[in-house]
């Protein structure tokens, strides 16, 4: 293993100046004399004055990319424990802001539907528009913080969702209201960025806990709006449900600026390297080593082309990658039919006569749910990282273990429906039944979410964003869609109608919970299936069980300075920013992805 800073580059060689555009077009490689050839990518200099600067500096044409190994020390995965706990308590307070916005809004309909002279049903639009939007918005949001680093992204995404908050806020017309409620959802990054920042911090076999606490933060964000609302609905006007969302998210974003640093692995090796390479200019030593996303011009890394092969991609990963697809699908229904469930409360609930605070505050026994979910799983989560340790080689126990605990809390979902329906249904029966019920569901609710996020993040490790991405499409898309309907679904069913709901719900929770049986014992045929995330398990392998920064080529990310069968890297080395040649690479002659062709 070469040494920090230590560079052993396959050399792309030009004999002069005059001739360097006909090498390049050639693609001729070679190697130097001693220099390890096949651990380092290097690149030609883009422009003909470039090169000559940079022969005059460095004696070559040359500039050769830093791999992980070089600088890792000084990436995400290095960072205390405490700053790393530091770091993911501030993103947990992002989360949280961002699925407060989601639920908070249910308790601003009444106010609207009065104030503007529509009905009920309609005022809801602004809730179903914004889920939907946050579905579109997560996956639109997710890859570009991929490219350009997490901080940037979160803070641009709550600066537009705060602003769109002030329209709403005083809004004049119920237009108003949908217009920017629309914008707003389609402005909002979601779960996908902040857990792909576990992925920059965390190895595979730590992460769990981390993966956790954000799980913790995005479903107790959905619940903490209903308590809240109810006091807002029962003591204040429906504007202040907007402007509470707006402070809120003001707090957190200055929180964020001041105290959550970058953890994009290729972001931060671009800044070390240019660094590095300032530091060797002062001492009269200059470092030729450049970052990953250095190494692209600037109009070749934000074409046309890139920007949307950027955006499409956590839609592809959705429809061709089976692990995200059927995962997803199985988290979105689940999240769907919990939140139907939910819609029935204020029907539920005033039957025994609950004012608006009363019905908030019925919302707390899911959050407790939700708490014992979470703690529920420190016990699993050892177990699974002693079935890692012992089990090196065995890939159910680094993946499929991951779901274990979902076998037994995953039956909690029909089990707390069959529950609240038949509890539900008013005086005589005691209203504490249906809350009990809706603690357990609580619990499979984030058992679910919890599990397939963390095998989401498990395979597909850098690229974790724009997979959760499509987890946090189909929850929020299903959950949008079904916003209108739930109402009225709770209430024309027979003569029980509350009853009847809740109990069609449990029946469709069997088809769920027997998924879940299924992707589990069939799982290692679905990554099988997937090809991206067999790459990246391959490249794990190469890396000694460490993630790399990114995959060339992968799914519409820039096709890195190697091509061809070889990684770059000592085998067993800590990581590399290189992956092998895949199927996804092949690009235009002259592109990154062939400046050094055929490497062996």
């Amino acid at each position: 293993m070469s040494a920090p800073g230590e560079f052993k580059p396959v050399i792309h060689d030009a004999e002069t100046v005059g001739n360097h555009e006909t090498a390049v077009n050639e693609k001729k490689q070679s190697s130097e004399p001693g220099s390890g050839a096949g651990e380092n990518a290097a690149v030609p200099v883009a422009t003909r004055e470039d090169e000559r600067a940079h022969y005059e500096k460095f004696g070559t044409y040359d500039r050769y990319e830093m791999t992980e190994e070089d600088c890792y020390s000084e990436l995400g995965f290095s960072f205390p424990e405490r700053k790393k706990w530091m770091i993911l308590s501030i993103v947990f307070l992002v989360q949280v802001s961002m699925n407060f916005n989601t639920s908070l809004y249910s308790n601003a309909v009444g106010g609207i539907s009065e104030e503007f002279g529509v009905s009920a049903q309609a005022a809801r639009v602004g809730a179903a528009a914004f889920l939907v939007a946050y579905a579109f918005g997560c996956e639109l949001w997710a890859p570009w913080s991929e490219e350009l680093g997490r901080w940037p992204i979160l803070q641009l995404s709550l600066l537009l969702v705060n602003a769109f908050q002030i329209p709403v806020a005083i809004a004049p017309n119920y237009a108003t209201i949908i217009a920017f409620r629309t914008l707003g959802g389609l402005s909002t990054a979601g779960g996908s960025v902040t857990l792909a920042m576990v992925a920059d911090m965390w190895e595979p076999d730590s992460q769990q806990h981390a993966v956790a606490f954000i799980v913790f933060s995005s479903v107790g964000g959905s619940v903490l709006g209903p308590i809240v609302g109810g006091f807002v609905e029962q003591f204040l006007a429906w504007r202040w449900n907007i402007w509470i969302q707006l402070i809120f998210g003001c707090a957190v974003q200055i929180a964020h600026a001041c105290l959550v640093p970058e953890t994009r692995t290729t972001v931060l090796m671009d800044r070390i390297a240019k660094r590095r390479r300032q530091e060797g200019d002062k001492d009269g030593k200059p470092v030729n080593v450049w970052g990953p996303n250095e190494l692209t011009r600037f109009k070749e890394r934000f074409s046309a082309h890139e920007i949307l092969t950027t955006w499409i991609r956590p839609f592809r990963m959705f429809l061709t990658e089976p692990i995200v697809l059927v995962l997803s699908l199985l988290s979105g229904f689940s999240d769907a039919i919990i939140f139907m469930f939910l819609q029935s409360y204020a029907l539920v609930y005033a039957q025994w006569g609950f004012a608006p605070l009363a019905i908030g505050l019925a919302f707390v026994p899911i959050g407790i749910g939700y708490l014992l979910a979470w703690l529920s799983f420190f016990p699993a989560i050892k177990r699974n990282e002693r079935l890692r340790r012992e089990r090196p080689g065995d890939e159910k126990a680094q993946y499929e273990a991951r779901l274990w605990w979902l076998l037994y809390t995953a039956p909690c979902l029909p089990v707390g429906l069959i529950v609240f329906a038949w509890t539900s249904t008013g005086p005589p029966l005691h209203w504490i039944g249906s809350m009990v019920a809706s603690a357990v569901i609580g619990i499979a609710n984030y058992a679910i979410y919890m599990a397939t996020v963390d095998y989401m993040i498990c395979a597909y490790g850098p690229y974790s964003a724009s997979a959760t991405g499509g987890n946090g499409w189909a929850r929020d898309f299903l959950a949008g869609v079904l916003t209108l309907p739930a109402t009225p679904f709770f209430q024309n069913i027979g003569a029980r109608p509350l009853a009847n709901a809740s109990t069609i719900l449990f029946c469709i929770s069997l088809l769920l919970v027997v998924s879940v049986y299924v992707i589990y014992w069939k799982g290692p045929g679905l990554r099988k299936r997937s090809p991206f995330a067999q790459q990246l398990a391959g490249a794990r392998e190469d890396t000694g069980g460490r993630r790399a920064s990114h995959l060339p080529g992968a799914y519409g990310s820039r096709v890195n300075s190697v091509s061809g069968n070889e990684r770059p890297g000592m085998p067993g080395s800590r990581r590399g920013s290189v992956i092998r040649g895949t199927s996804f690479q092949g690009r235009a002659a002259g592109s990154r992805g062939n400046s050094v062709a055929n490497a062996a």
